[in-house]
């Protein structure tokens, strides 16, 4: 999960809003990572529960739900994958010269390469490792950005978040914040692969769930430490274009940290973003293959999978040739879909985890429905507000 969510929404959204508004939308990210968790969290408590994903609960409550779901992610797959796959080439630019459009390519062939021959041992085993390296960077880039600071007269001018005109950015950043709440579905679906190979108890479960949402939302604000104590008030702003956006992003670590870590960042960031690339593809892949099966009542088929992530990576790459290496507007476009899709996924989830399948012990209790109630109302307005903006805004 934590390699699900520690990509754009961390090094792109996160950074971007230290570097743009300070720390104007820090509370904004503790805030949207709190309404967000009762819906996070149904992926492994319902599954350790009950022994079943999340999309066998919504079969439950009604084949509608499940279409419905697995409609929504035909569209998210595409989406999300070329959104990732994008900013990962772009992170490639900074050390092969090719385009970002072949780039993107060997990345994905890459990826598909990685999930066929390696599987979900592969993908655990390596994720681990590239988030520790990551995080450990991450703080040590803002220490030292902090010690640069102290004794520093901070800009006291600086753009204001809550200025209509940033809805759109605001919207886009919510929607990825932590992750697309479509996760909660694969960490149900991983939990299950993992509970192939060792027992797994619903307390393991989770806590090793609430560990990755824990850090994943504390690396947020650490990420928008490091835009706001480096880049903000320098008046510079972050480009549009992929390329000079790896180049911007790897300068705000080298900054801090010396520029003869300049390609170490580079790597670092670029397996960072290589691993959210092929969680992505396997999670979804992973989903629309278990809605398939279960809408269509046919028996598990490996082949199947594979022939989903290949799907889901060739219309993910003629998303990216659309978009002709412009990398923050199509993140923005993926972002704020996610956002306006994540009031059907949390309603769905809220739903399954007060439904009478589950035992009074398993459903949410008083507490968590009225986490979960406050979020769907963030939710809704946000998305209404959001809506109003968008057809006046022209």
């Amino acid at each position: 999960m934590a390699a699900a969510a520690i990509g754009a929404s961390h090094l792109v959204a996160s950074t971007r809003a230290g570097a743009e508004f300070g720390w104007q939308l820090a509370w904004l990210v503790l805030a949207v990572n709190l309404l967000k968790y009762p819906f996070f969290a149904a992926g492994a408590r319902y599954t350790a529960a009950t022994g079943e994903s999340l999309l066998h609960g919504y079969l439950r409550q009604g084949k509608g739900y499940l279409a419905l779901f697995t409609g929504l992610n035909v569209l998210a797959a595409i989406a999300s994958t070329a959104g990732v796959c994008m900013l990962t080439a772009a992170m490639l630019t900074q050390f092969i010269p090719l385009s970002i459009d072949i780039l993107a390519f060997l990345v994905l062939v890459s990826s598909l390469l990685l999930l066929i021959l390696g599987h979900y041992k592969w993908l655990d085993g390596v994720t681990k490792v590239i988030m520790l390296i990551l995080t450990l960077t991450t703080l040590i880039a803002v220490s030292l950005a902090v010690s640069n600071q102290w004794g520093q007269v901070t800009p006291t001018t600086a753009a204001d978040a809550w200025q209509w005109a940033n809805v759109g950015f605001l919207v886009a950043m919510m929607g990825w914040m932590p992750a697309p709440i479509e996760v909660s579905a694969w960490n149900s679906l991983w939990l299950l692969e993992k509970q192939k190979t060792q027992s797994v108890t619903p307390d393991q479960a989770l806590f090793d769930f609430n560990l990755g949402y824990i850090t994943t939302a504390i690396l947020a604000i650490v990420f928008l430490a490091l835009g706001a104590l480096v880049m903000h008030g320098s008046g510079e702003q972050f480009s549009d274009s992929g390329v000079q956006f790896a180049n911007q992003l790897i300068r705000l670590y080298s900054q801090v940290m010396g520029e003869d870590t300049r390609y170490l960042i580079g790597i670092v960031a670029f397996l960072c973003i290589f691993s959210t690339t092929v969680t992505v593809i396997d999670g979804y892949s992973r989903t629309l293959n278990m809605g398939w099966q279960l809408l269509a009542k046919q028996p598990d088929n490996p082949n199947r999978l594979n022939l989903i992530m290949l799907a889901v990576s060739v219309l993910g790459l003629g998303l990216i040739l659309f978009f002709k290496g412009a990398l923050l507007p199509l993140l923005e476009f993926v972002m704020i879909l996610a956002f306006m899709t994540t009031i059907i996924f949390a309603g769905l989830n809220f739903k399954l985890m007060i439904s009478t399948h589950l035992t009074e012990a398993q459903r949410y209790g008083t507490r968590m429905r009225i986490l979960s109630w406050i979020g769907l109302i963030y939710l809704i307005s946000f998305a209404l507000v959001f809506v109003y903006w968008y057809s006046t805004k022209n």
